[in-house]
């Protein structure tokens, strides 16, 4: 694979690489070649980054970005980067900001928090989250606390550290999520739809009921209940009490074929 440029900022340069030097536990049981494996975390960690906050730093790396990811093989998955990244290197800062904050923080249905789309504002989405940190620390990893577990470009960074087995598990556990965000970014006509396409690119294929419960968060929403778990802007969805939330379809392993494939605001 070729190195990544020597000018990509510090920081970011050591966040993008550090899925490639972290062994994979979980890529043992699988059948992925070790070659693929490494493509497989570096498109994971490209996506973590693409989807932070646009900060100075991130701003300033765009274009070596997005060298990394013409320089990535023929996929779907990249083909679905590049058309973000030709998007996110021709707008000026103060453009990315606020888009991404009208994007992501004030609309529900593309919050990037991942119980919420499952949980809603219950008290079952606080033992999630427990959840999700007891699983981080249990491989053996631990975030700097900035964001809740569940925020997409931290379960990304997981998955792209720990691998296609356990590390991927909250990716596929939470694909409805994922995929309603996808369904919110498209409606809204939003670059960062095609990042969410990327992801989508390397889960395994939606079942028939996920397709319906998609269908029917968009509809309803997620449940609801007053224990002040609402940090995500105004509400789009419908008035609490009207969904009664899917059963949660059971983690898949994901298939060979998918080989090809924040810190606080400033």
């Amino acid at each position: 694979m070729t190195p990544l440029p020597t000018t990509v900022p510090g920081l970011v340069r050591t966040k993008v690489r550090a899925a490639l030097r972290r062994p994979d536990r979980a890529s043992r049981t699988t059948p992925l070649t070790p070659e693929e494996a490494e493509q497989r975390a570096l498109l994971l960690r490209l996506m973590s980054l693409l989807l932070q906050y646009p900060d100075a730093e991130l701003a300033a790396a765009r274009r070596v970005i997005a060298s990394t990811v013409e320089a990535l093989p023929a996929s779907p998955a990249a083909g679905h980067l590049a058309e973000f990244t030709a998007w996110f290197t021709g707008q000026d800062p103060d453009t990315l900001e606020r888009h991404y904050v009208e994007t992501f923080d004030l609309r529900r249905r593309s919050g990037l928090y991942l119980t919420y789309y499952l949980h809603g504002d219950t008290r079952r989405r606080g033992m999630a989250l427990l959840t999700l940190a007891q699983r981080y620390r249990a491989a053996g990893w631990d975030t700097d606390g900035s964001e809740l577990p569940d925020h997409l470009p931290v379960v990304l960074e997981f998955a792209a550290l720990t691998g296609p087995g356990k590390g991927e598990a909250p990716l596929r556990q939470h694909r409805r999520g994922i995929e309603l965000i996808h369904h919110a970014l498209t409606d809204a006509d939003s670059p960062y739809r095609h990042v969410l396409a990327a992801l989508i690119e390397l889960l395994p294929p939606a079942t028939a009921a996920d397709q319906r419960a998609v269908a029917e968060l968009a509809a309803q929403g997620p449940p609801n209940e007053d224990v002040g778990l609402d940090p995500y802007g105004e509400g789009e969805f419908a008035p609490p009490g009207a969904f009664v939330p899917p059963e949660q379809a059971p983690p898949t392993l994901a298939p060979p074929s998918a080989a090809h494939p924040q810190e606080g605001r400033r």
